[in-house]
């Protein structure tokens, strides 16, 4: 893979007239892919895509077009070729980009992640093992993923790793013969029997427990905890927007109060973006390399905002080489500390009486100048007295400001963070990731 993607490349660069410019990147896997029902394989497949995406640009004008390769060189030499000649001629017709960056050289790096991966089958036969006596639906993907790019100016970077994940849920009738189910995610570059066993048990002690009746909850504010899996997903939404500075620019972002310091976070939120944890490549499509590590917000307050090469040259500042999406590829929020943390293991102690949220779904922003989310609660979800699981709750609807729930009323945060990989295969397996602890608020606003 690596030889066909960098001699296409150096062929290609050969064939470039004076003032065009030419980047390459490259988006591959070779993943077993395997979907489970009732605790049995359904579906098992292969995938192995190559998927070429080249950027073509001449002064002040850019063409991108992406290529899926057969492997055989000259016939995707070939492809490639009609496809540069074909962003020639489209790049006439089209109007003059002011905000077009030159493409540069970023350098060189190469990082190959090798991991003690099992077979397919291996793999099967483990998971099924461990959740045979559980109803269990899910999805496995194991293999190879790679992402490289390279420019007619000599840059060149390679990042592949092996690794998995298994996101799976476990169902169950509760007391009143209602549907239930738990979420779990195995995930991971090594694959270690005990603790896939011991992931799968894990979420069987939640099962248990949601066998417990349906406890209805009026709407209404709460104390809560959430599990890291729902604080992920909260903080998740930062990336919609929220730390973007050309969202900033045109009047879209929800943070617009915390960027302009009139409203902030709580001091105990810090939030940065960490290739240090391993989960993407630093480099993005355009082969810059970003910061090992940037902070985002420190202490309750915004530091920096994502900036990609077209904003900066938009709008006259320095770049820190973020994704044309302006998002946050490996971002970690960082644990409590002091007074300020618990173990997440007295989570329902801390927690007293209110509601343990273990997922949360179905985010979207519902008012952007405050910061609002609303979104549902999902999977193992409880009613909690004095420390004491009585029974998981109907879903409910929740609206609350980041202001609120990642400010004046955050009470503490776990001392430990988890991982949740980005778990996303639409088109081809994503990369990616977001490590994030476990939050208690004192107060929190149910509307349905």
């Amino acid at each position: 893979m690596k030889e066909l993607f960098q001699t296409l490349g150096a062929k290609l660069f050969t064939e470039l007239k004076s003032g065009e410019e030419l980047g390459l990147f490259l988006s591959a896997e070779q993943t077993d892919y395997v979907r489970f029902n009732q605790s049995r394989v359904r579906q098992s497949t292969f995938v192995d895509q190559k998927v070429m995406t080249m950027t073509f640009q001449s002064p002040s004008r850019k063409v991108v077009f992406d290529l899926t390769l057969s492997g055989v060189y000259d016939i995707d030499f070939a492809q490639s070729l009609s496809l540069l000649e074909r962003a020639r001629e489209e790049v006439k017709v089209l109007p003059q980009d002011d905000f077009v960056s030159p493409m540069k050289n970023a350098g060189n790096s190469h990082q190959e992640h090798k991991s003690e991966l099992p077979t397919v089958n291996q793999a099967i036969e483990e998971i099924c093992r461990a959740a045979d006596h559980v109803d269990l639906a899910g999805f496995l993907a194991l293999g190879l993923t790679v992402r490289a790019s390279l420019n007619h100016l000599g840059q060149n970077h390679w990042f592949s790793t092996e690794s998995f994940f298994f996101d799976y849920s476990l169902y169950t009738k509760n007391s009143n013969g209602e549907n239930k189910a738990a979420k779990g995610t195995y995930a991971g570059t090594d694959w270690d029997s005990k603790s896939l066993a011991e992931n799968i048990r894990e979420s069987v002690h939640w099962i248990e427990l949601l066998k417990k009746p349906t406890q209805s909850v009026p709407r209404g504010s709460y104390r809560v905890y959430m599990a890291p899996a729902a604080v992920a997903d909260l903080v998740g939404m930062l990336n919609w927007g929220g730390l973007s500075l050309n969202s900033y620019k045109n009047g879209s972002s929800p943070l617009n109060q915390l960027i302009e310091k009139e409203r902030f976070f709580h001091p105990a939120i810090t939030v940065e973006e960490n290739f240090g944890l391993g989960l993407s490549p630093r480099f993005n499509s355009l082969g810059e390399v970003s910061p090992e590590k940037l902070k985002l917000i420190e202490n309750g307050q915004l530091q920096n905002l994502l900036v990609s090469s077209r904003s900066a040259q938009e709008y006259s500042v320095s770049t820190n080489f973020a994704d044309k999406r302006e998002s946050c590829r490996s971002m970690n929020m960082l644990p409590g500390t002091g007074t300020l943390s618990f173990p997440s293991t007295q989570a329902l102690d801390r927690l007293g009486t209110g509601l343990y949220l273990g997922n949360l779904h179905y985010l979207n922003w519902s008012d952007l100048k405050t910061a609002r989310i609303t979104g549902m609660t999902r999977f193992a979800c409880f009613w909690v007295e004095k420390g004491q699981v009585v029974g998981p709750i109907q879903d409910l609807r929740f609206d609350e400001s980041l202001y609120r729930c990642l400010g004046s009323e955050v009470e503490a945060l776990t001392d430990e963070s988890f991982v949740a990989p980005e778990v996303d295969t639409y088109y081809q397996r994503s990369l990616g990731g977001k490590k994030a602890p476990g939050l208690l608020l004192k107060d929190f606003t149910f509307t349905l």
